[in-house]
């Protein structure tokens, strides 16, 4: 069951970042930006002008940044250090690793699930993803379908690309938990094999008389629903797969799935993890004025929007739990 999410609140209205004011500024910067990618700064593989005009303003002559900033996608089949080095070769400076937050990032804050041993599904450089979160013990869905070929009916004429190791199935010890990076690319394989891991307990191929409740511990990134006006050739996303795993695991089970952890543009520790980054930033800068006003800019009302108006309401609740 997700969190039910709270309404929106009135956006904030940004500062003027002008060259005038930018050049004059001699204090510490007391502001933080945070900076969806695609849509803001580039769309396609098109690097927006107003985006190189924006940077080139909050640029000093050193070519470092006047303000903290962090680029918050939900993009995760990619690591951060790639996505680190195609932001500074578009936007024409050094974007560190740790200026970017992919949707999974925040996992890192997961680390009571870290020792487990994970199921992980998505796409790109999928174990050293998961690895870099912290998790230490990974078994891919491609491992589980050849270490039980049974379990998926659709599998059983597809060879055994893609394992890390053989893991035969005299020898495999029970999942711990679910991890989920990214949209797979064979939906029905994924779909399959993690449900049977939640409905078995872990112990795949078992078939328990009753599905264990609460299940397995279920992380998950990236719930955006898919956009049709804004890019009708994309298709569907993961937050679509996620409602397909919500669905099957109901009408299987009667039950809501529960996840233990969501990460990814709408949610509030997303933009608290963010809220981190940009004060280790003026921490490694030496700004010493807390960065109290952090500003996201995004173009999708679902998720940008959202989601930073979720993360104000947040700071508000803070403040005046501060002044009683």
């Amino acid at each position: 069951m997700r969190p039910p999410p709270s309404p929106p609140h009135p956006t904030t209205p940004l500062p003027d970042l002008g060259r005038s004011r930018l050049l004059s500024v001699q204090s510490p910067p007391t502001f933080g930006l945070l900076l969806d990618i695609d849509g803001v700064l580039v769309r396609g593989h098109q690097v927006i002008p107003a985006a190189q005009e924006a940077f080139r303003r909050l640029l000093d002559p050193q070519g470092q940044l006047r303000v903290p900033v962090v680029f918050v996608t939900n993009a995760g089949n990619i690591s951060q250090c790639s996505k680190a080095e195609e932001l500074s070769a578009q936007l024409g400076f050094q974007v560190q690793p740790d200026q970017v937050i992919l949707s999974h990032s925040p996992m890192k804050l997961f680390s009571q699930h870290h020792d487990r041993r994970m199921l992980v599904s998505g796409q790109g450089p999928l174990v050293e993803n998961a690895r870099a979160l912290g998790f230490k013990h990974l078994v891919t869905v491609d491992e589980l379908r050849a270490a039980f070929p049974g379990l998926g009916r659709a599998e059983l004429q597809r060879g055994s690309e893609g394992l890390l190791q053989p893991l035969p199935r005299s020898d495999f010890p029970a999942i711990e938990g679910v991890l989920l990076l990214g949209e797979p690319v064979r939906w029905e394989t994924s779909l399959q094999l993690i449900t049977d891991v939640l409905l078995s307990d872990g112990n795949p191929g078992t078939g328990l008389a009753t599905a264990p409740y609460p299940h397995l511990p279920f992380l998950a990134s990236n719930t955006e629903p898919p956009r049709k006006v804004k890019e009708p050739l994309k298709g569907f996303g993961h937050g679509t797969f996620l409602l397909c795993l919500e669905a099957i695991y109901r009408k299987l089970t009667g039950r809501e799935l529960c996840y233990s952890g969501l990460t990814g543009k709408p949610s509030l520790l997303t933009y608290r993890y963010a809220e981190g980054l940009l004060a280790q930033q003026a921490a490694r800068r030496g700004w010493a004025a807390p960065i109290r006003s952090p500003y996201a800019v995004g173009d999708n009302p679902m998720s940008d929007v959202y989601g930073a108006n979720l993360f104000h309401q947040h700071l508000q609740t803070q403040q005046e739990g501060a002044a009683r």
